[in-house]
């Protein structure tokens, strides 16, 4: 029996800027350095269908696409399948050209085959030459007529090591419009809810996704495989862990699928990331990779680590994210043909075994940030790597608007961070996370931004207190964090051009240096000590009180920038207005000594605090824990 791993797909949408992930012109020119694609670009009026697609004679397109090569090296590498089949279907006179490549992203031809009228055409593709990188794909291309690629599969005689299937948890917090769209999208997809057992909406705000107007014919069409879950806002963590914890009581599940709210999905990517881990040599945690909604060809990350020294989460290849497919197509793109392994994945979309679950726990009740990777983290550590499989991926709200680390969720950042490294890093006193902790403070504080310094410090007085408050605090620490803002000025975004300030100088200010330069080296060193001792002593002149001393744009406005004024009007990340920063002497003096205490208090009892947190983990992510939290929180 024939098992299919890998669907050739179009999009769901007729969106232009969808197409270079699913097909694609076989030539590109370069203009300047820069690969564009050149009038023969396969073209949205060829799509005809979700299998099926026109090639117009004498042109050719590309199936070397993220969305519709095959990843053939995680195939070798993760599962025992040693041989795939590729299976296409045609009509008309056509080529197919099947290629492979290796880790260098070097191209091979492997296979050619001319077809004519209706034409079902299989190649039997070895997968042993892949330990490295490489993906394999296939070209068509028309003769003097139009062909029509029918479908597409890519297929294997090998049995599965699971059967089993997954249950699907999406957390919600005031999305409702999304999440409908999203089941709406699964309940027209019958191929990837075959292998899906129950949906788990677990659903937080006050905005309902009941209260939707499509949702009720959507959830008819869903039937029993859609659960609505209603509970108090307990973050991210508290909706995954619900979804995990449900999904435990379901024997027909091996899997629990998390969904975040804000995303588009692609229906296949669901399928495949299910079929992969019932393929797995091994139980693994399968990664979905995460496009921007708003600029959907781009891609934010590959693989991602975490750095041991500082204990700090970044993307591989982070010079080179986010990668737009639009510029820069899979076979020029050389880097993205390499193997990447991770060590975790945003729960933006991740498939999690059930046999992890039952062996790690449920999330850490972190509320948001750092639950994913602190649980791929503990996950690996007891034999469940993590794998972010190409070609399946979701469209999420991206970060790009966003600076969440001088909001209410600076607050999360830094203590869920540190109870991380405390419970995962082996470095002695925490490497240098501590030292670096120190520095975003300083940072913060040079440019005015005295909002997060003081969340920060709750973080780390919270860690302190021991791991008990974690619990105690779940469905507490954000509000609280939120209403800390009223007694800081530069938290409120003045949106109204008429009664927004202007500064003294009546105009924006511009960089003339190059965006990311700064001072580095001994530098850096004097810059520091000379900034801080003249905040340190500074008395802000009134009038810089009254109206800004300066306005500069948010990428302007760079750590050694803005300590040049007493005050500055900033814009937002999101653009939607300008907030107003001050220097306070008393604040910049009380936080400063707070932080160096605080954090040489955590650098000392640091040996005491990673004993007390790692006796604690069973605890804090048991079932039992979880279940007393829910129906405390019901």
């Amino acid at each position: 029996m024939a098992h299919v791993l890998q669907n050739v797909v179009f999009p769901l949408d007729r969106d232009p800027d969808l197409l270079p992930l699913y097909a694609d012109p076989e030539t590109w020119s370069v203009i300047e350095n820069e690969p564009v694609r050149v009038s023969n670009r396969a073209h949205l009026g060829n799509i005809l269908g979700r299998h099926r697609a026109r090639i117009v004679a004498g042109r050719r397109v590309s199936m070397g696409t993220y969305f519709n090569a095959f990843p053939a090296s995680y195939w070798q590498h993760w599962t025992s399948i040693r041989e795939v089949q590729l299976t296409v279907r045609t009509t008309g006179p056509a080529t197919i050209l099947v290629y492979r490549s290796n880790g260098s992203g070097v191209r091979q031809r492997v296979a050619t085959c001319e077809v004519t009228g209706e034409a079902t055409t299989s190649f039997d593709l070895e997968l042993t030459q892949y330990s490295d990188g490489g993906w394999i794909w296939f070209d068509i291309v028309a003769d003097e007529k139009p062909a029509v690629l029918e479908g597409a599969e890519w297929t294997t005689e090998h049995e599965p090591v699971r059967t089993g299937k997954a249950s699907l948890g999406i957390t919600t917090y005031n999305k409702p419009d999304y999440c409908v769209e999203t089941l709406r999208a699964l309940a027209a997809s019958p191929d990837a809810l075959e292998f899906i057992d129950r949906i788990f909406l677990v659903d937080q705000g006050t905005q309902l996704v009941t209260d939707q107007d499509d949702y009720a014919d959507v959830a008819e069409r869903l039937g029993d495989t859609l659960q609505l879950i209603r509970q108090d806002n307990l973050g991210g963590s508290g909706g995954f862990a619900r979804a995990m914890h449900e999904t435990l009581q379901r024997p027909e599940s091996d899997f629990v699928q998390l969904l975040d709210d804000d995303v588009r999905i692609e229906p296949e990517s669901l399928r495949r990331s299910i079929v992969f881990g019932q393929y797995a040599t091994n139980p693994v945690l399968v990664g979905g990779h995460m496009f921007d909604l708003l600029d959907r060809p781009k891609l934010h990350g590959w693989a991602e680590v975490v750095d041991e020294g500082p204990f700090m989460w970044r993307t591989l290849h982070q010079d080179r994210m986010p990668h737009d497919f639009g510029i820069s197509n899979l076979r020029q793109s050389m880097f993205l043909h390499a193997r990447m392994d991770a060590d975790y994945n945003g729960w933006w979309m991740c498939l999690i075994p059930v046999d992890a679950i039952r062996e790690v726990g449920l999330s850490l009740p972190a509320f948001i940030k750092w639950d994913d990777a602190e649980f791929c983290l503990r996950a690996g550590e007891a034999g469940f790597p993590t794998v972010s499989v190409p070609g399946v991926a979701l469209w999420h709200v991206s970060w790009v608007n966003k600076d969440d680390t001088i909001d209410w969720q600076a607050y999360f950042h830094a203590r869920n961070r540190i109870v991380a490294a405390l419970l995962h890093s082996d470095m002695p006193r925490g490497g240098t996370l501590i030292r670096h902790s120190g520095r975003v403070d300083l940072k913060h504080l040079m440019m005015m931004q005295y909002y997060p310094v003081e969340l920060r410090a709750r973080a780390l007085r919270d860690i302190l207190s021991g791991p008990d408050h974690m619990v105690r605090t779940l469905s507490t620490a954000m509000p609280e964090a939120r209403a800390l803002a009223a007694k800081y000025p530069e938290t409120i975004v003045h949106r109204d051009p008429t009664k927004t300030p202007r500064s003294i100088r009546g105009r924006q200010i511009y960089r003339s240096e190059p965006v990311n330069e700064g001072p580095r080296g001994v530098r850096l060193g004097v810059y520091t000590l000379t900034t801080v001792i003249s905040r340190w002593f500074q008395r802000t002149d009134p009038a810089h009180v009254a109206q800004p001393e300066a306005e500069l744009s948010k990428s302007d406005a760079h750590w050694w920038r803005v300590p040049a004024f007493d005050s500055a009007l900033i814009s937002t990340a999101d653009g939607s207005g300008k907030t107003v920063y001050i220097h306070d002497r008393a604040k910049f003096r009380r936080m400063l000594r707070d932080s160096l205490r605080l954090h040489l208090q955590l650098r000392r009892r640091w040996p005491e605090l990673q004993k007390q947190y790692r006796d604690a983990l069973p605890e804090l992510v048991s079932p039992q824990s979880w279940q007393q939290i829910f129906e405390e929180k019901a």
